[in-house]
């Protein structure tokens, strides 16, 4: 008995039951996890073909994750997550059973095209594809265009096309190849002007051959620096057609550096085999030569005409024959930002941050998306709309080089002609 004449204590065994209740509730909610998640897979399953892109992708992720996350909490409930891999078909060859209707609307959500579309760009495309074997052509095109469409990632793609990522990537990036060989002609600006220079003159630019734009996208990484990105030049038409695109430009390059040194510049200045067609004669006698409109982020040039009061910070006001010509300029240069707009729209793998690894590949891409646009244009396939705002031509730098003085006197004919065309309506 110890000193004191008190009770002897014994060790308590309290808590040993409340970590057992407790490794019993997280087991149970393990059991749990794995039920809910082998019930989506097994929905996901039987219903993917009802569901839209995004939300299978979605779910994908989720269930990957979860799979991931429950194996390293409890390796043998693995087996339970997930049932074993579906043997063939995968989900396109599902699809393709199901979705025979031309104008079933899955194609559209899927592949941002109609089947007749599919079929005729398959067509196109499949003589460069064959040599994928023993991947088929129809395969490699859609999982590209899924992917372009939707931001799939290559591991993605496998349990819908049946495609490994190594595969997966390989077929990819030959695809785009082969749309930038077989669809290149669709930058019309060599081969089809004279219906360039009709569409702009119905909305009021007499011999204009395209509005010349820049966009942005964001590149992660340090490897640009802080909120870093890599610039696209594009000259569009007056329908959002891509007409020339230079891509790939890091964003601390200005707008006029990478201008001079594009093709279109050469092609204009140096070769002397672009816009060197008919001036336009106008109604006062003044003749207008070829153009394309751009942006305050570019020299004024006979060729290139760019808004008043763009670079002088100086001025303040501008005459009534300078108000219409800027106000015409601006609705022409909301063509590029339509444009871009629409193929961030149609193709999402543009919108997302860009892999400061993957740099390389943005230019291949980018002009690939451009070539798919275009292509859906000339198919008269419904194109997203979007906020007509869409345009980072106003975070550019102002030039603020010399300006050409003959393309101040083409500037003001054409200023003076759409004042004029204004008071008449």
């Amino acid at each position: 008995m110890p000193a004191g004449g008190g009770v002897a204590k014994h060790p308590t065994t309290k808590r040993k039951p409340k970590k057992l209740h407790h490794h019993q509730n997280l087991t149970h909610l393990l059991t749990l996890s794995t039920t809910a998640a082998s019930s989506a897979h097994s929905f996901l399953l039987r219903h993917d073909l009802l569901l839209l892109p995004r939300q299978s992708l979605s779910l994908h992720s989720h269930l990957s994750s979860l799979s991931h996350l429950l194996s390293r909490l409890q390796p043998h409930s693995l087996s339970k997550l997930l049932p074993p891999p579906q043997p063939p078909p995968c989900w396109f060859h599902r699809f393709l059973s199901s979705a025979t209707a031309n104008y079933d609307t899955r194609w559209t959500h899927s592949f941002r095209m109609s089947k007749p579309s599919f079929i005729l760009l398959l067509r196109l495309l499949t003589p460069s594809l064959l040599p994928l074997s023993p991947t088929t052509p129809i395969y490699a095109l859609a999982a590209t265009l899924f992917r372009l469409a939707h931001a799939a990632p290559f591991q993605s793609l496998s349990p819908l096309f049946g495609l490994d990522p190594p595969t997966a990537c390989r077929s990819f990036y030959t695809v785009c190849k082969a749309i930038i060989d077989k669809l290149g002609h669709l930058f019309e600006f060599r081969s089809d002007l004279n219906r360039i220079v009709v569409g702009f003159g119905w909305i009021s630019l007499p011999n204009c051959c395209g509005v010349l734009g820049y966009d942005a996208f964001k590149v992660d990484g340090d490897l640009l620096g802080e909120n870093g990105s890599l610039l696209v030049q594009a000259l569009v038409d007056s329908e959002g057609r891509f007409l020339d695109v230079s891509a790939g430009w890091p964003s601390s390059v200005k707008p006029d550096s990478i201008l001079r040194q594009s093709e279109l510049f050469s092609g204009v200045e140096e070769l002397r085999e672009l816009l060197n067609g008919p001036c336009f004669q106008l109604s006062d006698g003044n003749a207008i030569p070829q153009y394309v409109l751009g942006g305050s982020c570019l020299p004024l040039l006979p060729w290139l005409l760019t808004p008043f009061g763009g670079s002088d910070e100086s001025r303040t006001t501008v005459s009534s024959s300078e108000a219409a010509y800027n106000s015409v300029h601006g609705r022409g240069m909301e063509l590029s930002g339509k444009a871009f707009g629409r193929v961030r729209a149609e193709w999402q793998l543009l919108s997302r941050p860009w892999k400061e690894e993957c740099i390389e590949s943005f230019p291949f891409v980018v002009v690939t998306c451009c070539l798919l646009h275009n292509f859906l244009i000339k198919c008269s396939e419904a194109l997203p709309d979007i906020n007509l705002g869409h345009s980072s031509n106003h975070d550019l730098p102002l030039f603020e080089g010399e300006e050409d003085d003959s393309a101040h006197g083409i500037r003001n004919a054409l200023a003076l002609h759409l004042s004029r065309v204004s008071q008449m309506r």
